[in-house]
């Protein structure tokens, strides 16, 4: 097995004058989950319908499991399953039609393909739904039956854009864990997201997406660090104080804290020691008896490192 399952370089796409990819390079390692984090319009479903041969680059390469996309896509098909930000489901048909279905169009002979439909069902927990029409299902089991049709062909690599928008959090976290179940198979997913707790969840390695260009890649962690400096959390026992926290904070550090509910955060940059920071703010809190019933100090969200590196939040829609 190829070290890296995915390999692009220099991946270019033009909508007249739209530019929506400007030299994308990635690298996703085998049986990994590669994180593509963007907001609406930043590229990352042009990058998955290219990766999925479903789209011509206008300039770059691409090799799956060590084809060249573009020499034997045949061979990249046969390797690849991809599931969309909507579930493609019939919904007239029952769930175990549909799976049939795509097993057939697979080539699956008649037996096989409703051996292959049984097997996803248990696996997907929608066997006790397999006989009832695809419409009468919740969002969450239509998503649960796109992702196994996405499987009737034992995919080496998973393609899944935007797979939870629009589930309730109960589904995603059902979603979240049939996807490290299949990686824990040696499945490989490039997985694209707004969702930057989906990625921190799932990715070991992501790739920063904004109008058209990877702006950074690293693992969750690395990311964090490169936001520059950590964050200091405090909750006070009475939010009748919390005004006089901020003032005790923005004297620690010297930069202004923020205020979300009843939690005050301040931000410490890298060259600060941080345990000296939250000693001084446990010691000026105690003077002026301000009871703290929570502090913390941590690396910044995946929230803040997309704010810092692109200037603007992770749900933003983007030009390109």
């Amino acid at each position: 097995m190829t070290a890296y399952q995915i390999q692009a370089e220099g991946l270019r796409k033009r909508y007249g004058k739209t530019v929506a990819l400007d030299g994308v390079d990635l690298s996703v390692p085998a049986g990994s989950v590669f994180g593509l984090l963007g907001p609406n319009g930043a590229g990352k479903t042009t990058v998955v319908r290219i990766l999925a041969t479903l789209l011509r680059p206008d300039a770059g390469t691409v090799r799956i499991g060590g084809h060249d996309l573009a020499r034997s896509p045949r061979e990249v098909r046969d390797l690849i399953g991809l599931t969309g930000q909507y579930a493609a489901v019939d919904e007239d048909l029952t769930g175990r039609e549909n799976l049939t279905m795509v097993a057939r169009l697979l080539g699956l002979p008649r037996a096989e393909a409703r051996r292959r439909a049984g097997e996803l069902l248990e696996r997907f927990d929608l066997t006790g739904a397999a006989g009832r029409t695809a419409k009468t299902y919740s969002g969450g089991m239509r998503r649960r039956l796109d992702l196994a049709a996405s499987l009737i062909g034992r995919p080496r690599v998973l393609f899944l854009d935007e797979p939870t928008s629009g589930l309730d959090p109960r589904s995603r976290g059902a979603v979240w864990d049939l996807v490290r179940a299949l990686v824990d198979e040696g499945t490989t997913v490039l997985l694209t997201t707004q969702y930057l707790e989906e990625a921190d969840r799932l990715a070991g390695r992501i790739a920063v997406l904004d109008h058209g260009r990877v702006i950074s890649v690293g693992t969750p962690a690395e990311l964090k660090r490169a936001a520059g400096g950590r964050t200091l959390d405090v909750r006070v026992t009475d939010p009748g104080r919390l005004a006089d926290l901020e003032r005790v904070l923005a004297g620690v550090a010297g930069s202004a804290p923020t205020r979300s509910g009843e939690l005050v955060s301040l931000p410490v940059d890298a060259t600060v020691d941080g345990r000296e920071a939250l000693d001084e703010v446990l010691r000026r809190a105690a003077a002026e008896d301000i009871a703290i019933t929570e502090i913390a100090l941590r690396l910044a969200t995946l929230d803040e490192v997309f704010l810092a590196l692109t200037g603007h939040d992770a749900r933003e829609g983007a030009a390109a």
